[in-house]
């Protein structure tokens, strides 16, 4: 029985060092882990800060360029006669869009459906105006049909996706 004793004696503390140091040992492992975690995110966003930004840049120059003042400025040709001059501004949307499409994995969903609900807007108001407008009159004539119609509107639809944007950004940034 006293060798149980000593036995325990010898042990039992042992044991206890033993615990204690696996203890502190993986505290420290830990420690390191989310040391070198948060060294990985800090990294991460020395490189993703400057892309996320630049895409919003480009977003937010996608919006300008298709709002209907830019938009018809650029595109109106005047030997268009207005069913030339929809085309000519739904090709143009369509291409600005498809150029800056890869631009909404840097954004959040939201401001994502809020440039394609402003990019949608802008085509509707575009058809409308188009179906309100006799196909062989003058592009001049779509173009005040489209203006009408804009301002016909409560609110400008770029207006309201890129206030949304800025605010995103400066809610991220």
């Amino acid at each position: 029985m006293e060798i149980i004793t000593d036995l325990i004696k010898i042990f039992l503390p042992s044991i206890t060092v033993m615990y204690g140091i696996f203890l502190v040992v993986k505290a420290f492992l830990n420690k390191e882990y989310e040391k070198k975690i948060l060294e990985l995110k800090m990294d991460n966003t020395k490189i993703v800060l400057p892309i996320r930004m630049q895409a919003y840049e480009r977003i937010c120059l996608f919006l300008e360029r298709i709002s209907l003042n830019n938009l018809i400025i650029r595109v109106n040709n005047p030997a268009f006669n207005s069913a030339q001059l929809q085309q000519a501004l739904l090709a143009e949307i369509r291409n600005e869009y498809n150029h800056n499409l890869s631009q909404q994995v840097y954004m959040s969903d939201e401001s994502w459906l809020q440039v394609r609900k402003a990019m949608e807007d802008i085509v509707g108001i575009i058809n409308s105006a188009a179906e309100q407008t006799p196909n062989d009159s003058r592009g001049i004539e779509l173009a005040k049909k489209i203006f009408e119609n804009l301002l016909s509107r409560t609110q400008d639809p770029v207006y309201q996706a890129l206030t949304y944007v800025k605010n995103e950004i400066r809610i991220v940034f």
